[in-house]
């Protein structure tokens, strides 16, 4: 099989080193393609390409540099059943599920596109007269974008999109077990008319391409999606450059059900949030706090539910979970089912691997967990999910908040005054009402707080903030020197 080379301006080349790996289908085992395992030296390369690059793009007017990205738009609307194929190939998300990761991509890239007209600073008076003031937003030079498998077209779309229209030029190093998506990403990107050199991509591992893009000194901006371990060694690193550093890590999100509920909703919206792509969302539902009034009941109709989900080929239509993503994940999900067990959860379901052919792991229900357990406070990445008893509202809303991750939360009650309680003290950055913890939508920020990130956001206006510097801008016009400050009188 022929090797899907490194992109790096206008040419396509392999390993300084010649080194390869090769990606595989989780679902068979079957090979998807090989790929260079860049280092050091192909990076530099990559990096001195973005470089070069960055006066031209920058200079480009951002209204054609939207114009790129609309088109990128149509082109991936054009290839959607294509990606969306070759998704449940690679990554082993079900067939719906991946056209929506690509839809989103499709989503990003006509809302950034648009961001080319606007990219809107501040006009503020002056207290002085015959002033004018204003703020721009000024790109800052190459990006640096290490992004995960799990949503192998989106989330590039997330970090590129921003950094285009913003006139930056961008790395790109995508996870080794979905190469060949983050591949046809740029390839149609370059397809839409993006110059040479503006988006590079370059294959490997993290502890050599990735580690390498990190302490790149001409690389002044990392955004990174991944574990939050990894992110602070991402921090550490970067720190003695002063870059600017975006980090979206993980994640325990909790649904909370209370006594007065839409039970079938509440099931409908845990069923969603806990198993689609198999647990493995930064958002999944990995934990359930329901009100003790409907509890008994709550456990009934969800095991009831997922007795029925289907494991399968995730390419074909009537499967509702595919597998995990390699056997290290595998080895981790069910690990965790031995620690549940062995702190005295209840196993309601699930908890053993679901086919000898790929890395299936059986959709897993634990009750009677408490808040404390290891199960309910670090991140799984599997279809795992803990009902956790709470008695009152305000015991829920604790149990929530007891872990370090604070990214997406939800809760089903009919009580309005409870859900605006919730709003305000969930410690998440995101909170659903009467839905699960998954649906985010382009147009608002995406991100968390506490042990999720370290205060940035991806889509909506907010990723601008990511990608561009503030420059304040005076224009005196008087004809004469005036002194902001000073007392003139």
């Amino acid at each position: 099989m022929s090797v899907h080379p490194n992109l790096i301006g206008a040419e396509r080349s392999l390993a300084a080193s010649g080194d390869t790996f090769v990606s595989t289908m989780p679902a068979t085992g079957a090979e998807v393609g090989t790929f260079p395992r860049s280092a050091k030296v192909d990076v530099d390369r990559a990096v001195a390409s973005a470089k070069a690059a960055f006066d031209g793009w920058r200079l480009t007017p951002a209204p054609e540099r939207g114009a790129i990205l609309f088109r990128f738009a149509d082109i991936l609307r054009a290839h959607k059943d294509e990606l969306t194929l070759l998704m449940t190939q690679e990554m082993g998300k079900v067939a719906a599920e991946a056209g929506g990761d690509v839809q989103e991509a499709i989503d990003m890239s006509l809302y950034m596109a648009g961001e080319g007209r606007r990219l809107s600073g501040q006009t503020t008076p002056s207290e002085l007269r015959d002033k004018f003031m204003m703020s721009v937003r000024m790109p800052i030079g190459v990006v640096g974008a290490i992004t995960p498998w799990n949503f192998p077209i989106a989330i590039p779309s997330w970090k590129l999109a921003p950094a285009l229209i913003c006139g930056n030029t961008v790395v790109l190093k995508p996870a080794e077990d979905t190469p060949l998506l983050a591949q046809r990403f740029v390839e149609l990107l370059h397809e839409a008319g993006l110059p040479d050199g503006v988006v590079n991509i370059v294959h490997g591992f993290g502890e050599e391409a990735g580690d390498a893009l990190v302490r790149h000194p001409d690389v002044p901006v990392l955004s990174f999606t991944g574990s939050r371990e990894t992110g602070i060694a991402v921090t550490k690193a970067a720190a003695d450059n002063l870059k600017h550093v975006h980090l979206e890590l993980g994640g325990k999100n909790a649904i909370i059900v209370m006594d007065d509920a839409d039970i079938d909703l509440a099931v409908d919206g845990i069923v969603w949030s806990a198993f689609g792509t198999a647990g493995q969302r930064c958002t999944a539902a990995s934990r359930v706090i329901v009100h003790r009034a409907v509890y008994d009941e709550l456990q009934k109709r969800l095991v009831a539910r997922v007795e029925k989900l289907r494991l399968g080929l995730p390419w074909d239509p009537d499967t509702d979970i595919g597998p995990l993503i390699n056997a290290a994940a595998l080895a981790k999900v069910h690990s965790y089912t031995e620690i549940g067990l062995g702190e005295g959860a209840k196993l309601l379901t699930g908890g053993e691997p679901g086919s000898s052919d790929g890395f299936y792991y059986r959709p897993t229900v634990f009750a009677d967990v408490e808040a404390g357990m290891r199960i309910a406070r670090e991140e799984i990445f599997g279809p795992t999910t803990t009902l956790i008893p709470v008695g009152s509202f305000e015991e829920a809303i604790a149990a929530a908040n007891s872990v370090e991750y604070g990214l997406s939360s939800s809760i089903f009650t009919r009580d309005v005054n409870k859900a605006f309680r919730a709003m305000r003290d969930l410690q998440a950055g995101i909170t659903y009402i009467n839905a699960g913890t998954t649906g985010a939508e382009v147009h608002l920020p995406f991100g968390g707080v506490k042990g999720t990130g370290n205060g940035h956001r991806e889509a909506g206006q907010a990723a601008l903030d990511v990608f561009t510097e503030w420059k304040s801008i005076y224009v005196d016009y008087s004809g004469k020197l005036q002194r902001a400050q000073i007392d003139n009188q």
